[in-house]
């Protein structure tokens, strides 16, 4: 993708920043109250690079407030937040020009067409207008709105509205993506697409930072994950570790007596559900593989095995926090 122009007195050589070399996000103890409400209180975040950070916590744990305040939209009351190196309140057009924000609703001119949202917001970022127009074609064809260009926004639906508004988080080829429920109303094909879409980008080396209360999508996108609850950083681990964890495993056999025999004589314990498949709880995907490999060794007839939910779905259910 064509990079956006420096800002003014930026030599466009340094993207890494005047305070810090980490080029993703760093969030340092951030609080910020409405009144008495907390929203945000004592956030610790980082976002790598080159990775998807998933953003996890139920409605009014703080993850929309705390991606206000990354974004430039809010300025927090203590605390300390760099993106890309740079400090989004005293620094603010350096953090805006590098990062591209998605709120969770679209929110635009809507008597403007797909491609003038497009090409308005590049005019905002400075950028020239052939490379304006040129981004915006680019960026509708990838979003798979080509069709919908010369369409006023108001005529889009809701999933269409998202997918405008990604590309509209694009057109300045920022260095940090920050989307809150980026999947909410796209189709099926459209998840998918989205879900490539981030990894690719990551692949290039953004930071990506998502917001979704649909863990099972994120647990296929995500390479960290960082879980909020009453505007407190809880937990922060890779997806790989929480699927590296314990957790609870569905077997499925053609018929579930021997499943069941075979395992009482293992010693494995286990809870039968009504459809006859066993819940059991085993480490990770090793000890999957090992109980199937023995399984099939003594002659049962396996049909499926896999984990009951997703790791972050387990890891966020796990969390005691939740259950005060």
């Amino acid at each position: 993708m064509t990079s956006a122009g420096a800002p003014p007195g930026d030599s466009g050589d340094d993207r890494s920043g005047t305070v810090t070399g980490h080029g993703g996000i760093v969030v340092t103890d951030v609080h910020r109250a409405f009144g008495e409400v907390r929203a945000v209180d004592g956030v610790d975040l980082v976002a790598r690079p080159g990775a998807v950070t998933a953003l996890v916590g139920p409605n009014g744990s703080g993850k929309t407030t705390l991606l206000l305040v990354l974004a430039g939209l809010l300025v927090p009351d203590t605390g300390s937040v760099r993106i890309a190196g740079y400090d989004p309140v005293t620094e603010n057009y350096a953090a805006r020009a590098r990062t591209g924000w998605m709120p969770d609703t679209f929110g635009t001119w809507d008597s403007l067409t797909s491609r003038e949202v497009l090409t308005t917001v590049a005019a905002a970022y400075r950028l020239p207008r052939e490379l304006g127009v040129q981004r915006a074609a680019e960026l509708l064809e990838l979003v798979h709105l080509t069709e919908y260009a010369d369409t006023p926004a108001h005529v889009l639906s809701r999933g269409q509205k998202q997918r405008l508004g990604l590309a509209r988080a694009l057109v300045h080829d920022p260095d940090v993506l920050l989307l809150d429920e980026p999947a909410s109303g796209l189709d099926p094909r459209s998840r998918v697409d989205l879900r490539g879409l981030l990894r690719r980008l990551a692949a290039e080396g953004k930071t990506v930072l998502v917001s979704s209360h649909v863990l099972a999508e994120l647990d296929e996108m995500a390479d960290d994950a960082v879980f909020l609850s009453r505007g407190r950083t809880v937990a922060s681990e890779s997806v790989e570790s929480a699927s590296a964890a314990r957790r609870t495993w569905r077997v499925r056999a053609l018929d579930p007596e021997p499943l069941a025999a075979w395992l009482t004589a293992a010693g494995v314990p286990f809870t039968v559900e009504e459809d006859g498949a066993a819940l059991l709880s085993l480490d990770g995907d090793p000890s999957a593989a090992a109980l199937l490999r023995d399984a099939v060794g003594a002659g049962v007839p396996i049909a499926s095995i896999a984990p009951s939910s997703g790791a972050l779905e387990q890891a966020y259910l796990a969390l005691e926090e939740e259950r005060r």
